[in-house]
């Protein structure tokens, strides 16, 4: 399954797999980027992505922590 900047929670739930003891509060968002850029499934344009994108990914993020 190829990801995309709109697969907000599927993204959000694999960066909690691959960074299970990162607290996603302390992610700056350049490294967001670059994270989900370098998952494994992700096939879309790095430079499509903007801040509500990447927000959306952090809160996704954000639940599967809590």
């Amino acid at each position: 399954m190829s990801l995309t900047w709109k697969d907000s929670r599927e993204i959000g739930e694999a960066l909690y797999d691959q960074f299970p003891d990162t607290d996603p509060k302390t992610v700056r968002f350049t490294d967001l980027h670059r994270w989900v850029c370098e998952l494994e499934d992700f096939e879309d344009d790095p430079n499509a992505s903007n801040e509500k994108i990447l927000e959306a990914i952090l809160l996704v993020w954000l639940d599967e922590a809590e």
